[in-house]
């Protein structure tokens, strides 16, 4: 494992190149090689710069460098959106678009027996492990980049995820997420050991042993005093050691425990990260464990245009909406289309606050607020709410509104999780 990492160290780009190189280094003499990065909604992991420095060192030296961002269920990045994340050096036609639903080759299938003795007999269906296709084309090296950071699905991102959902099929991404949900989120939030995380190891290491893959992974935090990011940590190598070295700093500097419970909340959503509920519902996701019964969720989303970045899963949020637990395993048990994309039921599960507190998205001018309410939230113009939650004076953490009003900002929910330390299992 090559690894620098510490609380208080950043990481700057001439030491992250030495590390990215010392890494290419290990794996030899290479001519043929896979990168795959996340897509845009992970802008700050960093895999952007890193992906530039691997392809310009190979390509140098005569490698075929392809690259395949690890969409998942997401849109397709656009060409401003992948100039944005990978700069300009890189030809267009180098980045390939993953269809998790039609470009996948099945190599495997978990049995139902693990799948119920990791869920303690809540799911014993099997799933199948499916890959892009691209994976299997003779490649020297499949270079994994991404962030470790808390995770409402898995526990903790990336590592195997990376592969197995990032660039995998219907089935696992439909499957490993409604496992996530029926474990319950605030069981797996921040936990390195998730029976989610055991299925995609398990997927791994049973049937795609044989493809050279090494992760590069990466730890960051905002200074939320200057607004910078810092890379506190870089762990690369084949091992499962450097995920779970990466996950013991990412809890110690991604994870804020709170003495008291915040009554509002109020999250704000970067436009060029989050442009539907599907992404943006990490508002809901990242704070569920710091807000007070009966509080308020304030979601600023300027961007917002949709709610699945799939077409099925769009529609199938608009007809079911966050409506709670109960609401959604009788959805599934009477509809057959649900039943067929567990994923966007354990999506609707996530995104619900179970009635627990109020959840107020704000849109802009792209989504009305009748489709907000529609799927079970409330809603209010984002000028309107912004003018009194303005998100270019609020700082992170607590603030007292000049009318005495108490809230807690959060200016990236993607950047950690929130919780009340009563309520958060170390």
């Amino acid at each position: 494992m090559i690894s620098k990492f510490g609380e208080e160290i950043s990481i700057q780009p001439d030491e992250l190149c030495r590390l990215v190189f010392q890494c290419l280094e290990q794996a030899g003499k290479l001519g043929k090689v896979l990168i795959l990065p996340p897509d845009h909604t992970r802008l700050n992991s960093m895999a952007g710069p890193i992906t530039v420095m691997v392809y310009e060192k190979l390509t140098a030296e005569g490698a075929q460098v392809d690259i395949l961002p690890t969409l998942g269920t997401h849109n397709p990045m656009t060409d401003a959106q992948l100039r944005m994340m990978f700069g300009d050096s890189i030809p267009l036609e180098t980045f390939k678009a993953h269809d998790w639903r039609n470009e996948v080759v099945r190599k495997g299938l978990i049995e139902g027996e693990m799948l119920s003795e990791w869920s303690n007999g809540k799911v014993d269906y099997t799933v199948g492990v499916e890959v892009n296709k691209m994976l299997f084309d003779g490649y020297d090296l499949i270079l994994s980049i991404g962030q470790v950071v808390p995770h409402e699905v898995v526990g903790m991102a990336n590592y195997t995820k990376n592969v197995v959902v990032g660039a995998g099929g219907s089935d696992i991404i439909n499957k490993s997420h409604f496992l996530g949900a029926v474990a319950g989120i605030e069981n797996i939030l921040g936990q390195t050991d998730t029976p989610v995380r055991r299925l995609f190891n398990h997927s791994v290491d049973a049937y795609l042993s044989d493809l050279p893959i090494t992760y590069i992974l990466t730890v960051m935090e905002q200074d939320y005093e200057s607004g910078e990011m810092h890379m506190r940590g870089f762990y690369a190598g084949e091992e499962v050691s450097v995920f779970e070295e990466a996950c013991k700093l990412a809890r110690t500097v991604n994870i804020t425990l709170l003495d008291r419970e915040p009554k509002k909340i109020v999250v704000y959503l970067d436009p060029h990260e989050f442009q539907s509920t599907w992404l943006g519902n990490k508002a809901v996701y990242r704070t569920r464990m710091a807000i007070a019964d009966d509080g308020e969720l304030i979601v600023l989303a300027p961007a917002l245009k949709e709610f699945g970045e799939d077409p099925t899963i769009d529609r199938l949020i608009r007809k079911f909406g966050y409506y709670g637990t109960p609401a959604t395993l009788k959805a599934v048990k009477n509809d057959a289309e649900l039943h067929n994309n567990l994923g966007a039921a354990a999506h609707l599960i996530h995104g619900s606050s179970e009635g627990r507190f109020k959840i107020i998205y704000c849109p802009g001018s792209d989504m009305t607020l009748d489709e907000i309410r529609s799927v079970g939230f409330e809603a209010v113009a984002y000028d309107e709410m912004a003018t009194r939650y303005n998100p270019e004076t609020l700082k992170d953490g607590f603030n007292t509104l000049p009318d005495g009003e108490e809230i807690f900002y959060i200016s990236n929910p993607a950047l950690g999780l929130w919780a009340y330390k009563e309520k958060f299992r170390d």
